[in-house]
């Protein structure tokens, strides 16, 4: 499996910095190895290593070309869960092919900030080789989250006391939102709040998932129902 690194130009012909430390040092990668680098938006080129030095990896460019985003875009609000899983959280979710992801102080989040998360998913990007890397806005109040979802034109709110399936609900569509609540789960004002703007309570099956695991069961799910997968 080829190593992908993030760069600002796919014609580049080197790897600097950090990622030239990490290809030299960590990976170990020599002459005649071959890696894939991406600008993060869909472009992407095959390379194979040139030269290795400390500071700097020649490449030479084998091929390139561009990967197109799905066009039935699958984000997701989360409330923030605890610090000590919030990486993973990020991690799983770009795993699962978001497109946005949405950091929400709601009522009963436990964690209070999200000041890592688009490092994690960086990271996560790289480890699944996702050659478009998911969008990470700043954190959110429930006021700003208000205002978000005109912009989707479906909105799923996993929640417990769901009665419909989550098979029965979804439908495709060009613009998802799903909404992840916190372990303590969403106040009624809160599920008030996404019913209100049109959303639908869906339940992920009769196992309560994490609020760090919910995030990428629901994805799963919704992806596949709306032949995304």
């Amino acid at each position: 499996m080829l190593q992908l690194f993030f760069v600002e130009d796919v014609n580049s012909s080197q790897l600097t910095g950090d990622n030239a430390h990490h290809a030299e040092r960590v990976l170990r990668l020599t002459v005649g190895e071959e890696i894939l680098i991406s600008d993060g938006l869909g472009n992407w080129a095959q390379c194979a290593i040139a030269s290795v030095s400390k500071k700097e990896i020649g490449l030479s460019i084998l091929r390139k070309d561009f990967e197109a985003a799905d066009s039935n875009k699958i984000s997701v609000l989360q409330a923030l869960p605890k610090s000590d899983r919030a990486k993973e959280t990020v991690e799983l979710l770009t795993a699962a092919g978001v497109s946005t992801i949405y950091p929400w102080q709601s009522a009963r989040s436990i964690g209070k900030d999200s000041d890592k998360w688009e490092i994690a998913a960086i990271e996560a990007s790289k480890q699944s080789r996702r050659f478009h890397i998911p969008k990470v806005s700043t954190k959110l109040d429930t006021p700003s989250v208000i205002k978000l979802l005109n912009e989707f034109d479906q909105i799923l709110i996993c929640h417990e006391s769901a009665k419909a399936k989550i098979s029965d609900v979804v439908v495709s569509s060009r613009n998802t939102l799903i909404v992840i609540g916190p372990e303590g789960g969403l106040t009624e004002a809160e599920l008030e709040i996404f019913e209100n703007s049109g959303g639908k309570v869906i339940k992920l099956g009769r196992p309560i998932l994490r609020s760090a695991h919910a995030g990428i069961a629901a994805v799963s799910a919704v992806s596949a129902l709306m032949r995304v997968w």
